[in-house]
C-alpha cells in the first residue's frame, strides 16, 4: 500500500512538468512555422519568369547609368566652379596694389599733360583690362545702401540726403563673376537728429517769460 500511494504522488507530480513542457514545444513550435512561411514567401519573391529577370535587371543598369551620369554632371559643375574662383585670393591680395596705384594717378591728374600722368594712365587701362579678363567687375556704389556689397565706414548728416543713402566710395568694391571679392567702402547720410524735444523746451521757456 506505500509503494502505490507514493508512485501515485510522483505521478501527480510530473503532470505540472508535462504541462510547461507542452507548452515550451508549442511556442517553438509556432515559431518554426513562421520562419518557414517567411523562407515560403522569399522563395516565392526570388521566383520569377525570365522576362521578369530581364525587367529586373534593365531598370538597374538604367538606374546605374543615371547615378553615374549625375555624378559625372556633378564633378564637371565642381570642377567648373574651382577654376572660375581659383585665382580669387591672388585677386585679393592685388586690390589694395590697384587702389595705391588709383591714387597715385588721381594725384598726378594736376599735370595731365606730363609724361608721367600718360604712362601711368596708360598702366590704368592694362590694369582694368586684366580684372575684366578675370571675371572681375566694380561693385556699383550709388543710391541706397546694401549690406550684400558695401560696408558702411561712417555716417555723415546732408541735406536733401534720405537715410542710408551712399554719399561717396572711400574704397571701391569687387564682385568676382557672381561672388562677392571685396564690399565698397561708403560713406552713408545719416538720419536727421529729433529736435521735437528742444522745441518743447523752447516753448516752455517762452511761455514762462
Amino acid at each position: 500500500m506505500q509503494n502505490s500511494e507514493s508512485e501515485a504522488e510522483v505521478t501527480e507530480e510530473e503532470v505540472p512538468l508535462a504541462e510547461g513542457s507542452d507548452g515550451a514545444e508549442g511556442a517553438s513550435g509556432e515559431a518554426k512555422v513562421e520562419i518557414l512561411e517567411d523562407e515560403e514567401e522569399a522563395i516565392v519573391e526570388e521566383e520569377l519568369t525570365p522576362e521578369q529577370e530581364v525587367l529586373k535587371w534593365r531598370e538597374a543598369a538604367i538606374r546605374s547609368a543615371a547615378d553615374l551620369d549625375n555624378y559625372r554632371k556633378r564633378m564637371a559643375r565642381e570642377r567648373t566652379e574651382d577654376l572660375r574662383f581659383a585665382r580669387s585670393g591672388l585677386l585679393q591680395e592685388l586690390l589694395p596694389i590697384f587702389d595705391n596705384f588709383s591714387m597715385g594717378l588721381q594725384m598726378a591728374e594736376q599735370e595731365q599733360d606730363s609724361m608721367i600722368y600718360k604712362g601711368m594712365e596708360m598702366v590704368k587701362g592694362q590694369l582694368d583690362d586684366f580684372l575684366s579678363s578675370q571675371g572681375v567687375k566694380e561693385v556699383a556704389a550709388e543710391g541706397v545702401f546694401d549690406p550684400n556689397f558695401h560696408e558702411a565706414v561712417a555716417e555723415e548728416e546732408k541735406e536733401g540726403a534720405e537715410a542710408g543713402e551712399i554719399l561717396f566710395v572711400k574704397r571701391k568694391g569687387y564682385v568676382l563673376h557672381d561672388r562677392l571679392l571685396r564690399a565698397a567702402a561708403v560713406v552713408v547720410a545719416k538720419a536727421p537728429e529729433e529736435v521735437v524735444g528742444d522745441e518743447v523746451a523752447e516753448s516752455q521757456t517762452e511761455e514762462e517769460g
